[in-house]
């Protein structure tokens, strides 16, 4: 009689796993860092990705995909078979934007620039979005396909997972039941592991099939987007690198601040106006207070002690030609004990803050916005310049809030771009109210860091003041001692009776030259 064959246990199941990969173009650490960091400094691209991922699953991969495909100097795309399947729209979009004629014209422009790259794929991701939106794409069936494809890919994960664990429990010592109730447990598990993938492969082959029929329309729509997106990508670039001359920080702006700053000046004709006149007159104005207080008269006074090195006495500097009393020069400069000229005539740098109280009302609105605000900005660079602190009050109506805007509130006086754009596209309407903007500025006034500042206000003059409030200001001016500068925005309708009864000196602006500007500039 034979020996009995031993069983031997029946071989494990190999299961392939799913891919991990949502992105289609292939990226390395510095990519994936430089995407991410422009993510973390633009709230407008966290926005549009919290906004996307509400209609198609993996839309911050597409975004991801989209910066990639724009800023890498090579790009590749990966393997269908290593990409989810729910992210097949992705590939879609992402195919037809590289084989389109713009594409080139588009990567001439973002190439290994951070902030054009990003800027044009938030111009994208928007018009996708926007795509989705109005179901031009595909449709909302399509979408809520996709979503149930990613579903039936997680339900498999989680049946694989169960089905692995299986495995490992039946490698342990088990008694017979136990051993007969997990080989009952493997068998079910299994079976819905089967009917998973065969769901999954039907619904991406189905979705294949309809998106093969929707790929020429869905790379039509997504190439048309392109067209705008290349004209406004040059617009913003442009307008975007004047903005950032004309109101320097001295600081080099983050890439994901140009994002915001682009976005926001994307076929925005006002601010293209006003970035123009803000320029020309920030000239002017720095080439008055230049050669008016750089070059003032000094004369010595006596020999005191100190440590500026381009006023010591001659003696002094022959200390540094003997090796001993070299380093006894060191010493009496780190004390400020070096003899050095007195002089006098040397003008205070900087001076009081500056309270900018500006006209938001109906009748400022059109070229009276412009020159305004243009007047504003370049009072606002002068006092960067001079480290002085800036406070902004836009009003209009009684009834209307006040937009109150610290321009520079740190220690360094750096202009916030941010808020240079909400003073610059802010404009509320309505009537117009004197009182409440001036009663705001002198509450501002009384506090520690506006204290010794003035008030420029901003307005065309079309309001009236009751006399007893005026008087009760007039008092209230002299009593803090600040003076207050109006200046007259003459370009149409306008009227002096109301700013004369307050103002300390009035200035009117007719045109953009040296002289028609002087006055502004110079006196406060």
């Amino acid at each position: 009689m034979p020996p009995r064959r031993k069983k031997s246990p029946p071989p494990q199941r190999s299961l392939p796993p799913l891919p991990k990969n949502d992105c289609w173009i292939e990226s390395d650490s510095y990519d994936r860092h430089a995407y991410g960091r422009l993510r973390a400094e633009s709230p407008s691209l966290q926005e549009l990705e919290e906004g996307g991922g509400t209609l198609l699953p993996h839309f911050s991969s597409l975004l991801q995909d989209l910066f990639c495909l724009l800023f890498k100097s090579n790009t590749i795309f990966i393997r269908e078979e290593e990409v989810l399947p729910s992210a097949l729209f992705n590939r879609i979009l992402l195919a037809g934007l590289k084989e389109s004629s713009l594409y080139s014209i588009l990567r001439e422009l973002t190439l290994l620039d951070e902030a054009k790259a990003g800027l044009c794929t938030l111009l994208l991701g928007e018009g996708i979005l926007a795509l989705l939106k109005s179901e031009k794409a595909i449709t909302r069936r399509d979408m809520l396909d996709f979503w149930d494809l990613k579903k039936q890919e997680e339900m498999l994960e989680e049946k694989r997972e169960e089905f692995e664990e299986a495995e490992k429990l039946g490698q342990e010592e088990l008694s017979k039941e136990a051993k007969k109730n997990l080989e009952k447990a493997k068998e079910r598990i299994e079976g819905q592991l089967d009917g998973a993938e065969a769901r999954l492969r039907h619904k991406k082959a189905e979705l294949k099939e309809d998106l093969g029929r929707l790929q020429g329309q869905a790379a039509a729509r997504l190439q048309a987007e392109a067209i705008k997106v290349a004209r406004e990508l040059e617009d913003a670039a442009e307008e975007t690198e004047r903005w950032s001359l004309t109101l320097g920080t001295g600081y080099r702006s983050p890439a994901g601040r140009k994002l915001e700053l682009g976005k926001r000046l994307a076929g925005n004709e006002k601010l293209k106006k006003l970035v123009q006149m803000v320029g020309r007159m920030k000239f002017h104005a720095l080439a008055l207070r230049k050669k008016i207080f750089e070059r003032a008269t000094e004369e010595v006074l006596e020999v005191e002690r100190g440590d500026a090195l381009n006023r010591l006495l001659p003696h002094e500097l022959l200390t540094l030609h003997h090796p001993i009393l070299r380093r006894e020069f060191q010493r009496r400069f780190l004390d400020q004990e070096l003899l050095q000229y007195s002089l006098r005539g040397i003008e205070e740098k900087g001076k009081g803050p500056v309270v900018v109280c500006l006209d938001g009302s109906s009748s400022m609105a059109g070229e009276k916005e412009i020159w305004s605000k243009a007047v504003t900005l370049t009072l606002l660079e002068i006092a960067r310049r001079q480290r002085r602190p800036f406070r902004s009050i836009c009003f209009s109506a009684e009834d209307a809030p006040l937009q109150i805007l610290e321009m520079n509130p740190r220690e360094r006086y750096e202009v916030e771009m941010e808020k240079v754009m909400d003073l610059a596209e802010y404009f509320p309407g309505g009537g117009t109210d004197f009182k409440k903007p001036l009663e705001a500025a002198l509450e501002c006034l009384k506090q520690a860091r506006y204290k010794k500042g003035d008030i420029v206000f901003i307005t065309d003059g079309e309001c009236q003041v009751p006399p007893d409030w005026a008087e009760a200001f007039r008092k209230e001016k002299e009593k803090l001692g600040f003076s207050l500068f109006s200046i007259l925005i003459d370009v149409g309708p306008s009227s002096l009776g109301t700013l004369q009864e307050f103002s300390d000196r009035i200035t009117s602006v007719t045109q953009l030259t040296g002289e028609g500007v002087k006055d502004i500039f110079l006196r406060l």
